[in-house]
């Protein structure tokens, strides 16, 4: 299962990167309009840190699918190849993603709340569909399992499309989806933190450092005895 952090800021981005096995970056324009900066300006410094081959995915705004495909295309032009455009699995988006799927352009279906929009977001040729687990959860339903059946969907029909999981509020959430086997999870910076944020974790880290400098002293390692 590739990691994405779900994030627009550069200087957490290069915080998690530089501590974590991540494999690229997805924004949205909300998450974009967080950062207060010109759009381009952002995802360009993104790219730049992430390098060419890192997934990238960024969503197109327009409404109907004509604008849609031309949006994207620019997108890609500015972005790089392996830049993903997010398109809305609505009807303007399925037509757009018909078109650009045609035309080589990686789509990741986004908005997914339901087993069936994935199953047309594949029929059109998306790389990626992206169901929100936490706010299908808060709608009344099982998150984990939507996107589970959208997994299945996918491989029981012998569909291309991967399922970019997407909206954690902790970390059972992304491992339920690890275990299954999915092709990607976005998580925003909390979530990525807490994997590891365990008092268990820490104090048995410390009970180890203790007991060797009880041995060699404090201070020293394995470096310098």
């Amino acid at each position: 299962m590739k990691l994405l952090i779900d994030d627009a800021n550069i200087n957490l981005i290069k915080e998690l990167y530089d501590y974590y096995p991540l494999d690229g970056v997805t924004t949205n324009p909300s998450i974009l309009a967080k950062s207060g900066r010109a759009p381009y300006e952002v995802l360009t410094e993104i790219r730049a840190f992430i390098g060419e081959e890192a997934d990238l995915h960024v969503q197109a705004i327009s409404r109907k699918a004509e604008d849609m495909i031309e949006e994207a295309k620019v997108i890609v032009e500015r972005l790089g190849k392996n830049t993903f455009v997010k398109i809305p699995a609505i009807s303007e988006g399925f037509k757009a993603m018909k078109a650009l799927a045609a035309q080589g352009v990686k789509v990741t279906a986004t908005a997914i709340y339901t087993p069936m929009q994935g199953y047309l977001a594949a029929k059109c040729g998306a790389s990626y569909a992206a169901p929100y687990v936490n706010r299908i959860d808060n709608m009344g339903y099982d998150g984990i399992q939507v996107a589970k059946d959208i997994h299945d969907i996918f491989l029981k029909n012998g569909f291309q499309t991967s399922l970019l999981a997407a909206s954690f509020k902790n970390s059972q959430q992304v491992l339920e989806l690890c275990k299954y086997g999915v092709g990607a999870a976005t998580v925003g910076l909390d979530v990525i933190k807490a994997f590891v944020n365990n008092p268990a974790i820490t104090s048995a880290v410390e009970a180890f450092i203790t007991d060797f400098e009880k041995l060699a002293g404090t201070g020293n390692t394995m470096l310098n005895i």
